[in-house]
């Protein structure tokens, strides 16, 4: 099974369809939140299953602020990660996604990639598609890939 993750697209597609033509075949898109009113083109765009959440910028949505959804034999806990102030630290997140049983922990808004392991949890941010802000500001994404024998891998990913 192939996952896409991505977030904060902010209303522009343009690396969203270089991702989408280039990692072909997925299976299932989460999308982390800030897609500012586009999620049905999104939807149409991935052509897959779709979670998405709402970000601090989708203003008047009716999209949920979190989600608990299983992927494989993981619980991933899905937030876009400002109520848990991530700016400052993952130890919110994480704490959040421990007390909900999660096994991964979801979140975008700071525009920087991450996959952290720690204390019987991941955290991964995907970064943002169209506005990155770690050195470098490459776009980002990240991939699940989860084998034959159940297990997931993670990479991170750059347009």
């Amino acid at each position: 099974m192939k996952v896409l993750i991505v977030s904060d697209t902010h209303g522009k597609h343009e690396n969203l369809r270089t991702i989408l033509r280039r990692e072909k075949h997925i299976d299932r898109m989460i999308h982390l939140g800030d897609a500012e009113g586009y999620e049905d083109m999104i939807a149409q765009m991935a052509d897959c299953p779709l979670d998405i959440v709402q970000g601090n910028n989708d203003y008047f949505c009716q999209l949920e602020q979190e989600k608990e959804i299983e992927i494989g034999k993981y619980k991933a806990f899905l937030t876009h990660g400002h109520y848990y102030c991530v700016n400052m630290g993952l130890a919110d997140i994480m704490k959040e996604g421990k007390s909900r049983g999660a096994d991964i922990v979801m979140f975008g808004h700071t525009h920087r990639p991450v996959i952290q392991y720690g204390d019987g949890i991941i955290a991964l941010n995907p970064g943002s598609v169209s506005y990155p802000r770690q050195e470098g500001k490459q776009p980002s994404y990240i991939i699940m890939e989860i084998d034959r024998a159940g297990e997931a891998e993670f990479s991170i990913k750059y347009v």
